[in-house]
Formats: structure tokens, C-alpha cells, sequence
């Protein structure tokens, strides 16, 4: 099993690249309560939210703080170099979780990995994380990696339940951790999570959520701003009975909302 910890809620960042704004989300949401806070190369916010952690009062060594290598940057060289630019951007020495973003452009499964080996083995994080792999692709890096992979990051959510997936994490012992787990606001409109939501008096993005804290090692990282960063929290409050999770489980509508060309499974 992973030996790291991951609290059951995290706040995700993607989208949120106005500094001001990124900033103050991520210290809200410390204060909130929340403690693991995703980002990535991609998200040109990296320096916000360094700035957001300093200024939460909340120790840093309390939160997991996760980051990303751009698809870009998986080459060995760029990895390890792009790799110290993120930490020098998040004002951090390391990060808690570094991930492969998408096994996708400049990704070398041999290369890529062995930086992400040397990484975690210099002390520049502590564990590493995969984002948008397939089974196959999944195997093939824990039989290359030295360091376990703890965490494998992908759209989930009641419309994408990824199963396949969620076994495969409890089967190797690491966290399923979920992006997107509104759907990207689509599933908000979803017939049955909204019924689901008036029989519970809530809103349908707590029943989202609620249904994620229902599952075996996975944990959803809703990104928001506002008043949705403590509303999403206090979805932890929510408990969905057998009868909402048999619905769910049984619904025949499926959707994915992030699935760009390039993506391993589609290949």
C-alpha cells in the first residue's frame, strides 16, 4: 500500500490562472480546511499557488502539495530541469506528489521515468504519480519505476466512474485521485444526479462529490473559487444510501469530457 496519505478531498487548480484570484482561492481553501492542493506546468499558476500556501495560516508540512510535468517536458533532461523550475515558481524545496501529466508528446516511458526516479531519490519530492494512463501504460511503468507509484490522476466522476481504474488502484495499492468531478459542470445537469440531489435536499455537485467519497480509494479534487471552494468541503457531510449508489452504478449514461486526440486511450 502507499505510504502517503491523501486526505479525501483536494482542491484542483487547473482553469484558475488569474494570480490574484489563484492565490486567494488556495489560502481560502486551507483555511477551509482542505490539505492537498493540485497543480501543474500546464496551469501557468504555479507561482500563485506557492503564494496561496505561504499565506494560509496552515503549516506547510500539513499539506500535500502536487504538481505536474508538462507532456512537453517528459524528455530525461527537461523533466529533471522543468522539474526544479516548478519548485522554484511554488517557492517549495519539494513537492509532496509529482506526477507524469499525460503519457503523451515527449514522453520516453525508460527516460521519463528515471528522472522521475532521480527526482524523488535528490529529495526534490517525496513520492510520484502518473495522470492519464491506460492499464497497460500503468504496468509498464511500475515494472520501469524504482519509486512506487502512489497516485494515478483522471477524469472521474458518476457519469465517468472509471472502474476499471478504481480496481486496478485498490488491486496496486495507490489512490485513484479523481480531476474533474463535476463532470466540468456538465454533469450538474444529469437527470438522475439531480433527482438524486432534491431527494437529499442538496445541490447535484455535492451528490458528485459524495458519490467519490463513496468509493474505495479514490478522492476527487474539485476545482472552484468562492463560495464553491467550502460548499465542495462540506459535501463531505453528505452520505448517498445504497439505493442512490446502485442507481448510479446501473445508469447507462457515460460521458467524458476531457478526451483530447492524443490521449492513450485513444490510441
Amino acid at each position: 500500500m502507499s505510504d502517503l496519505d491523501l486526505p479525501p478531498i483536494g482542491l484542483g487548480t487547473s482553469g484558475n490562472d488569474d494570480p490574484a484570484e489563484c492565490a486567494e482561492t488556495v489560502a481560502a481553501a486551507l483555511e477551509a480546511g482542505y490539505r492537498h492542493v493540485d497543480t501543474a506546468q500546464m496551469y501557468d499558476n504555479e507561482e500563485a499557488v506557492g503564494e496561496g500556501i505561504r499565506r494560509a495560516a496552515v503549516d506547510r508540512d500539513e499539506v500535500v502539495v502536487a504538481t505536474k510535468v508538462h507532456p512537453d517536458n517528459l524528455a530525461y533532461d527537461d523533466a529533471k530541469r522543468t522539474a526544479r523550475e516548478s519548485l522554484e515558481r511554488l517557492g517549495l524545496e519539494s513537492v509532496d506528489l509529482l506526477y507524469v501529466h499525460w503519457p503523451t508528446s515527449a514522453y520516453d516511458p525508460a527516460e521519463t521515468l528515471r528522472a522521475m526516479d532521480e527526482l524523488r531519490a535528490e529529495g526534490l519530492c517525496d513520492h510520484v504519480g502518473l495522470s492519464n494512463f491506460t492499464p497497460a501504460l500503468l504496468d509498464e511503468a511500475r515494472d520501469l519505476l524504482d519509486a512506487p507509484v502512489v497516485a494515478h490522476q483522471v477524469e472521474c466522476h458518476p457519469l465517468l466512474p472509471q472502474t476499471e481504474l478504481r480496481e486496478y488502484a485498490v488491486e496496486h495499492g495507490h489512490t485513484l485521485v479523481g480531476y474533474s468531478p463535476l463532470g466540468r459542470g456538465e454533469a450538474l445537469e444529469d437527470p438522475l444526479l439531480s433527482e438524486i440531489a432534491e431527494k437529499h435536499d442538496t445541490s447535484t455537485a455535492a451528490v458528485c462529490l459524495a458519490w467519490a467519497f463513496a468509493q474505495e480509494a479514490l478522492v476527487p479534487i474539485p476545482k472552484a473559487t468562492g463560495d464553491h471552494v467550502r460548499a465542495n468541503f462540506a459535501a463531505q457531510d453528505l452520505e448517498l444510501d445504497d439505493e442512490d449508489l446502485d442507481r448510479i452504478a446501473d445508469y447507462d449514461v457515460r460521458e467524458r469530457y476531457i478526451d483530447p486526440d492524443a490521449a492513450a486511450w485513444n490510441r
